[in-house]
C-alpha cells in the first residue's frame, strides 16, 4: 500500500522541469496541481520563472493542464491570467480527474506526467491513474486551512516511504530512467 504514494521523481519546483526533456521522453501533455505547485495559494499571480516555463512548455508543443480539486470559479480566477486548461473538482486522490483529462485531451498515460506537492492527493492519484508522478515542495511554507490535515499525514507516511525505498532523493530536472 505504501507504495502508492511514491513519486517517479522528486524536483525542488515544477519550472526546474525541463520541457525540451519532457519531449525527449514523448511527454505531450503535463498536468499539474494548482495551489503551491504553480502558484502559491495565497496568491493568483504566477512567477515570471513560471511564465517562462509555460512559454518554454508551449515551444516544445507540450500542454499544460491544472488538474485541481478546487471549485471551477476559484481555479478559474486563478488562472485567468495564464490562459491554461483545467479540470476543477477532480477528487484526487481518486483518478477521476487525471483520467477526465487523459479522455478529453485524447492523451495516454504514457504521454503525460502529473506534478503536485502532495503525497496524499497528487501522487496518489497519479499512481491511481497510473501516471508518472512529480512531487515539488510547496512554492511557501504555509497552507490553506484544509490542507493542514494532509501534511501531517505526510510525515507519517514519509518515514514509511524511507524505510521502504532508499531511493528517494530530490534531483535537480528529471531523468528518463522510469
Amino acid at each position: 500500500m505504501i507504495s502508492k504514494f511514491k513519486p517517479t521523481w522528486m524536483i525542488p519546483v515544477v519550472y526546474n522541469i525541463s520541457p525540451s526533456k519532457l519531449k525527449d521522453m514523448g511527454i505531450k501533455a503535463v498536468f499539474s496541481d494548482l495551489d503551491n505547485t504553480l502558484i502559491p495559494w495565497n496568491n493568483p499571480d504566477g512567477t515570471p520563472q513560471l511564465r517562462e516555463w509555460i512559454s518554454e512548455l508551449k515551444k516544445n508543443n507540450i500542454e499544460l493542464i491544472v488538474i485541481s480539486n478546487n471549485k471551477h470559479r476559484r481555479v478559474q480566477r486563478a488562472l485567468r491570467s495564464l490562459k491554461l486548461n483545467f479540470i476543477s473538482r477532480s477528487l484526487k486522490p481518486l483518478p477521476k480527474g487525471i483520467n477526465k483529462a487523459l479522455r478529453d485531451y485524447h492523451l495516454h498515460h504514457k504521454e503525460v506526467i502529473m506534478c503536485g506537492d502532495q503525497l496524499l492527493t497528487d501522487v496518489w492519484a497519479s499512481n491511481n491513474a497510473n501516471v508518472r508522478s512529480v512531487l515539488v515542495k510547496p512554492l511557501i511554507e504555509s497552507d490553506a486551512w484544509n490542507t493542514k490535515p494532509n501534511r501531517f499525514l505526510e510525515k507519517l507516511i514519509w518515514k514509511k516511504l524511507r524505510n521502504k525505498y532508499d531511493d528517494l532523493n530530490w534531483q535537480e530536472d528529471i531523468n528518463d530512467r522510469n
